[in-house]
């Protein structure tokens, strides 16, 4: 019998971050001068980091 290895991920963990205007932040993926910039926008009041953690 066969079973899950032990490096596998049995479950999926995503993390779900919010601002503290209450809205939820949303990853998103821009090309900017021909590079790839990746930002964080909170839905709500619209505010934009670098990273889903800056939003503390």
């Amino acid at each position: 019998m066969a079973g899950a290895s032990k490096n596998s991920r049995t479950a999926v963990a995503t993390q779900k971050f919010s601002c503290p205007c209450g809205g939820e932040v949303e990853l998103k993926t821009m090309v900017e001068n021909g590079k790839i910039k990746n930002i964080a926008e909170c839905a709500k009041c619209h505010r934009i980091e670098r990273r889903p953690k800056d939003f503390k």
